[in-house]
C-alpha cells in the first residue's frame, strides 16, 4: 500500500508511518496464503480495524502543497514509478493498493495493477505498449474478445498479427517470430495458456528462449505477455518460466464467488509503469468497493482452488470413460507427449477447467446442458459453483466458422469449470445430463 504519510516536505511533524510488512520470520519466508491475511494494511491507520475499511472517496487531502507537486510528478509520470501518496480515485487507492500488494506476492512480482475487467486489464496493457505500424505475435486461439481487440479494434490504427497454435513447437513459434519481424517492429508476443477454451497448454520457456534467441536483450526485445486466467495464480507462475508480464481475469479464481469484476497486470516495474500511465489517463481501475471485494477473496484462493482442482481431477476421471463422451481435454491427462512435457515443466497442477467433446453436435451439446441440476448453465470460470457453457455459440460466437473449425472449436464442445462442490453430487449430476442425450 502506498505510503500516504511521508514527512512533511514543509518541515512540521511527520504523520504516522504505516508498519512494515513482515515477510519472513527467522529466515522463512512467509507463504502468499499466509500474507493474504495482513500484507500491505496496518490496522493502526485505520482506528484498529481488523479488515480494512471501503475507502469511498473521490479524492485525497494532500499533507502540504509540496507533498501534493510530488505526488501528481508520480501520476504523470514527470518522475518514474507512479505516485508516493493518495491523489484521486482515478489513480490510486487504499482498497486498490493493498489489492495489488497482495496480488503481487502470490508469483513474487515486482509490481502489480488493479482493472475494472479482465478485459480492461487486456486492452490499457496493449494499448500502453503498441504503436502504429506494428506487430503483434499470439497464441492461438485466445479468448474472443482479445482476438477481437487485437484484429478489429487495433488493426484499424494499422497494428497487425500473426499467430502459432497453443500447442506448436519452439520450431513452429520460432518461425513465426521471424516472419512478424520482417512485417514491423514486433511489440510484443501475447499468449494465453492454457488456451480458452480448448485448454491446450503454450511452452512459455520455448517462447521465451526464441524471442532471446530473435531479438537479444536489447530494447527492441518484445515483452511476453500471458494470460494466465485458467490456472494462476496457484498452478503455474509464467514469471518464473521467463514471461515479463502476467495478465488475469481477477474475476475468476482469485474473485471467486461470481460476485465481481476485476483484472490485473502483474510483472516487470517498468512495463507495470508504462501501463500504470494509461491507466491513469483512460480511468480503467478497479472501484475500492471491488477490491475490497477481493482482498476477501484473495484470503481463501488457496482453499478454493485446491478443493476445485481435487474436484475436476475425480470428475475429468469419470467423465472420460462415459460412452456418450468423445474425449476430455483436462491437463491432467495430456493428450500427447508434447503437451505432457509442458505441463511437468510448467504447472504445479490440472486446474478446474476443462473441455468437454460430446459424441454428437449441438442438439447433443445443448440436451446435456439443458438438463444439468448442480452445475449452472453461465460463462465465466473459476467460481465456488460449477459451471458449463457452449462456447461455440457463446464465448466464441463472433469467432469465424473456419477459423473454430481450425481451432477445435466445435458444436459438440462445453467447456466445465468444476467448483467447490462435492464431487460424488457433481458425477451424479452428469451422469443424469449424458443419459438425456441418449
Amino acid at each position: 500500500m502506498t505510503d500516504n504519510n511521508e514527512a512533511d516536505l514543509t518541515g512540521t511533524t511527520p504523520r504516522r508511518r504505516p508498519k512494515p510488512d513482515i515477510m519472513e520470520i527467522g529466515g522463512r519466508r512467509l507463504k502468499p496464503a499466509t500474507l493474504m491475511m495482513g500484507h500491505g494494511y496496518d490496522p493502526a491507520l485505520s482506528e484498529g480495524a481488523l479488515k480494512p475499511p471501503i475507502f469511498l472517496t473521490s479524492t485525497f487531502a494532500f499533507e502540504s502543497a509540496a507533498a501534493g507537486k510530488r505526488h501528481f510528478e508520480g501520476v504523470t509520470g514527470i518522475r518514474p514509478g507512479g505516485s508516493e501518496g493518495l491523489v484521486y480515485s482515478r489513480f490510486n487507492g487504499p482498497n486498490q493498493e493493498i489489492a495489488e500488494d497482495r496480488l503481487a506476492v502470490w508469483e513474487d512480482a515486482e509490481d502489480a495493477l488493479l482493472f475494472s475487467s479482465g478485459m480492461s486489464a487486456i486492452a490499457t496493457a496493449l494499448i500502453a505498449l503498441v504503436q502504429p505500424g506494428d506487430v503483434i505475435v499470439h497464441s492461438a486461439p485466445l479468448y474472443a474478445a482479445t482476438e477481437g481487440l487485437i484484429g478489429k479494434i487495433l488493426g484499424k490504427f494499422g497494428v497487425s498479427w500473426l499467430d502459432f497454435p497453443a500447442g506448436a513447437t519452439a520450431e513452429e513459434i520460432g518461425a513465426v517470430i521471424e516472419k512478424a519481424k520482417g512485417i514491423g517492429r514486433v511489440a510484443m508476443i501475447y499468449l494465453e495458456s492454457p488456451a480458452n477454451p480448448t485448454n491446450v497448454l503454450v511452452d512459455v520457456e520455448a517462447v521465451v528462449a526464441r524471442r532471446d534467441a530473435l531479438f537479444g536483450e536489447g530494447a527492441d526485445s518484445p515483452p511476453v505477455l500471458i494470460d494466465n486466467t485458467f490456472l494462476g495464480p496457484l498452478w503455474h507462475k509464467p514469471l518464473a518460466h521467463g514471461a515479463d508480464l502476467v495478465i488475469y481475469s481477477l474475476t475468476k479464481y482469485a474473485g471467486g464467488h461470481s460476485d465481481l469484476v476485476a483484472g490485473g497486470v502483474l510483472g516487470s516495474k517498468a512495463l507495470v509503469d508504462r501501463i500504470r500511465l494509461m491507466r491513469n489517463t483512460i480511468g480503467t481501475i478497479l472501484d475500492p468497493h471491488s477490491a475490497w471485494m477481493l482482498l476477501r477473496s484473495l484470503e481463501t484462493l488457496e482453499l478454493r482452488m485446491t478443493r476445485a482442482g481435487e474436484n475436476a481431477a475425480k470428475v475429468c476421471a469419470w467423465l472420460r470413460d462415459q460412452p456418450q463422451v468423445e474425449k476430455v481435454v483436462y491437463l491432467g491427462f495430456p493428450e500427447n507427449a508434447r503437451q505432457q512435457d509442458i505441463y511437468d515443466r510448467h504447472c504445479a497442477g490440472a486446474g478446474s477447467t476443462f473441455s468437454l467433446y460430446l459424441k454428437g453436435g449441438e442438439a447433443e451439446s445443448f440436451a446435456f446442458l439443458d438438463a444439468l441440476k448442480i452445475a449452472k448453465l453461465a460463462v465465466s470460470l473459476g467460481g465456488t459453483e460449477t459451471l458449463a457453457s457452449h462456447p461455440a455459440v457463446m464465448t466464441h460466437l463472433s469467432v469465424p466458422a473456419e477459423r473454430k473449425k481450425a481451432l477445435a472449436i466445435g458444436d459438440n464442445m462445453v467447456r466445465i469449470s468444476i467448483g467447490c462442490e462435492d464431487a460424488d453430487d457433481l458425477i451424479a449430476d452428469f451422469e443424469q445430463a449424458l443419459a438425456a442425450i441418449g
